[in-house]
């Protein structure tokens, strides 16, 4: 779990996951519109090297960036009714491709997500923080949260309790 208080703050946390991310991961990114979700792509994007300008998916669906050290896939499945659709996407090959896929609004399809992801939740506060909770699904999602929570650039912390 991780308090940011700006959108600077909520990139260098997406930015902390770039080094440990490889091909074949998946994050499921869930929260409430203007939550942040684009805004925590965006700090993984810099941090894998992609200096594509990176933007909401959401009228695309999705969004590949390929200039970094890994290809960044980055869904927006909001507006996607049925998951019948995913697959006129290019949701499967991509999710299960050479790059690393992020997935805004992938709680939609649950049934439809890979054996392992990390889930980042993100929801605002009253103060217009953002508490970002993570958890892994999965061998190689459990390693990943592993390393990326022992990277004291990260400052997520273990708890039980709500942070305010």
């Amino acid at each position: 779990m991780r308090k940011t208080t700006s959108t600077e703050a909520t990139k260098k946390l997406g930015q902390t996951l770039a080094p440990y991310l490889h091909e074949g991961d998946v994050v499921v990114l869930s929260g409430d519109l203007g939550a942040g979700k684009t805004q925590f792509v965006q700090g993984v994007a810099a941090g894998l090297g992609i200096t594509d300008d990176v933007v909401s998916p959401t009228f695309n669906i999705v969004i590949e960036y390929s200039s970094g050290s890994v290809p960044l896939y980055h869904f927006d499945l909001y507006r996607l009714e049925d998951a019948s659709e995913l697959e006129d996407v290019g949701y499967y090959d991509l999710v299960e491709g050479d790059g690393v896929a992020f997935l805004e609004w992938g709680e939609k399809f649950p049934e439809e997500l890979p054996y392992g992801y990390l889930d980042v939740s993100i929801t605002v506060s009253d103060d217009g923080s953002r508490v970002v909770r993570v958890h892994s699904v999965g061998d190689r999602a459990r390693q990943l949260l592993c390393v990326w929570s022992n990277d004291s650039r990260s400052h997520l912390v273990k708890t039980s309790s709500k942070l305010n």
